[in-house]
């Protein structure tokens, strides 16, 4: 199994959430006639479909720069609503958490990443310790390849008897 990235999953999800919100500010821009309807609807509907089209290139060179780049034209636009009519601080409002968001979303992904390859390159040679270790249950990502060891106490603290419990991919479940 492929380790996506972390930073990119958490990227685009909150660029996917953002893309409804730009889609959503777009008709609340269109009612309060904060511009043109062909601006509004051109510029709302073209920034909304960026955000959902830009997900598949994050982690490419330059998608998040790009990425940052439509946050700064988030804000910028929601500042010029605001000058527009008196309602627009509301954009303001819904660009800077959704801001928060993203930054959040690249500081915890880049966080997790990093953690996850030190862990990774930590125990390289950890399949070499299950063999080692008694009373060790090991699941892989299969069942099929799980092996279940079950001790029982007897009434004087000795261990009385042994269950190997071994799934084969042979055996039907």
């Amino acid at each position: 199994m492929r380790n996506r990235s972390t930073k990119r999953t958490l990227g685009a999800m909150a660029l996917a959430f953002e893309s409804f919100a730009v889609f959503f500010a777009t008709l609340v821009a269109f009612g309060l006639k904060v511009s043109t309807p062909v601006n509004v609807w051109t510029v709302g509907l073209g920034l909304a479909l960026l955000m959902i089209i830009t997900p598949g290139i994050l982690g490419r060179r330059g998608g998040y720069g790009f990425a940052w780049l439509l946050q700064a034209v988030v804000l910028g636009l929601s500042i010029y609503a605001a000058i527009a009519v008196a309602a627009g601080w509301l954009f303001i409002l819904v660009a800077v958490i959704f801001i928060g968001l993203w930054m959040w979303a690249m500081i915890a992904g880049s966080t997790i990443d990093k953690a996850r390859t030190a862990w990774q390159r930590a125990n390289a040679d950890s399949d070499a310790d299950y063999e080692e270790q008694p009373n060790t249950v090991r699941v892989s990502s299969r069942v099929v390849d799980a092996e279940i060891v079950v001790e029982r106490p007897s009434a004087d603290g000795d261990t009385e008897s042994q269950e190997n419990l071994d799934f084969d991919e042979d055996e039907e479940n």
